[in-house]
């Protein structure tokens, strides 16, 4: 299919789900927001918030934003990024509408600067419907965001659905989504740039799909065992656009100090810990653990693509991504941040059934990054058990 023919095809079905998400909303004014219990994005009750993040420029794969005084100035506040992965939005919506509810009190009580989803975040048979609702009340709360797709979302490497799914994000203002170049695997490969006084980066963000599951094409690509299955990696191609974009930025600005988001975690990820017995983790000594535990294994593909020697190669500092629920970890392995994003949903494993632990202990929420104008950065856990 054409990117024609998807274009006109999915106007066509965007207008239906506007259409159906402007009936039910009238629904939901009538009966007082019982009804549909499908609005769970409403039932969240997202406000209006202020930023003072504007866009500085944009082109197809890149968006550079700064923070402005109130005469739009850039100015070199802390930075804030809240970051959430896998809330795995599926048919039970009381769940969704707990996810959300608590996201958004993140989102209103530490009004970030920039909000990131890490993946597996909308997987329900009306995945359409709920990727409007939800970019539209990102739009409602005003806040800039973005995101990956995680290995649930889409079956497939590239297609129309997957592309439908993009596309219901990038239309809305606040969402710096970009599909990315077309000779890279899957959709969700782009920058955003963060500007500094001076005209200076402060930090380069990258963002890939990570993929599913090795596909057989790469199997026989990078020589891979035909039969043997396993979670997918980052593909050549990604690299190389990593190395290229963090030269041009170097060029550029001097050194691009860079932050790396996709859903599934790098080999490396399996230094941090080492299982001791019976399914219990404790710390390798291999890295320094700065918070956190790890409660089951590291859930990355058995092939390493070599992304990892890139971000050493290229002086990046932190990589952050989803995929294990109940992994709330943050390590430095090798200068390297490898940190878990907390997963904000409640629809599928969590730290009651890996554990039995009480909720009062698990481990959903949000990580906040907080970017200071010196360039040094903090990375923090924030719990969903703080609302309970």
């Amino acid at each position: 299919m054409s990117n024609a023919i998807y274009n006109v095809w999915g106007f066509f079905r965007q207008s239906a789900v506007k259409v159906h998400l402007a009936a039910a909303k009238c629904i939901y004014k009538i009966t007082g927001g019982k009804l549909p219990k499908s609005l769970f994005c409403s039932r969240a009750n997202p406000e209006k918030i202020e930023t003072d993040v504007k866009i500085i420029s944009q082109n197809d794969y890149s968006t550079t934003i700064a923070k402005v005084d109130k005469d739009g100035n850039i100015k070199d506040d802390d930075f804030v990024i809240l970051s959430s992965t896998d809330f795995h939005f599926d048919v039970d919506h009381d769940i969704n509408t707990k996810a959300t509810e608590y996201f958004v009190r993140h989102i209103k009580e530490t009004k970030p600067d920039l909000v990131v989803l890490t993946g597996d975040n909308i997987l329900s048979k009306y995945q359409q419907i709920d990727a409007i609702q939800f970019a539209k009340m990102m739009e409602e709360i005003g806040i800039y965001w973005t995101a990956v797709f995680g290995n649930h979302e889409t079956r497939e490497d590239r297609g129309f659905y997957k592309w439908l799914l993009m596309k219901s994000f990038v239309d809305y203002d606040h969402c710096l989504c970009k599909f990315g170049p077309e000779e890279l695997f899957g959709y969700g490969n782009y920058t955003v740039n963060i500007l500094g006084k001076g005209g200076k980066l402060r930090k380069a963000l990258f963002f890939f799909d990570s993929g599913r599951d090795i596909l057989d094409r790469d199997k026989e690509k990078y020589g891979l065992p035909a039969d043997k299955s396993g979670y997918d990696f980052l593909k050549s191609e990604q690299i190389d656009f990593y190395k290229n974009e963090s030269d041009k930025l170097s060029k550029e600005f001097g050194h691009a100090e860079a932050f790396m988001y996709f859903h599934i975690p790098l080999v490396e990820y399996n230094h941090a810990f080492k299982e001791v017995e019976n399914g219990r983790y404790a710390p390798s000594g291999e890295c320094e653990i700065l918070f956190g535990e790890q409660y089951e294994s590291v859930g990355s593909s058995y092939y390493n693509s070599g992304m990892f020697d890139a971000i050493i190669e290229k002086g990046g500092q932190a990589v952050f991504c989803g995929h294990d629920h109940v992994n709330d970890w943050c390590a430095i392995y090798k200068g390297v941040h490898l940190c878990y994003n907390l997963p904000g949903g409640y629809a599928v494993y969590n730290m009651g059934d890996k554990t039995g632990k009480p909720e009062t202990e698990w481990v959903e929420g949000v990580t906040l990054t907080t970017i200071h104008p010196d360039g040094t950065f903090e990375i923090q856990p924030r719990y969903n058990r703080r609302f309970l």
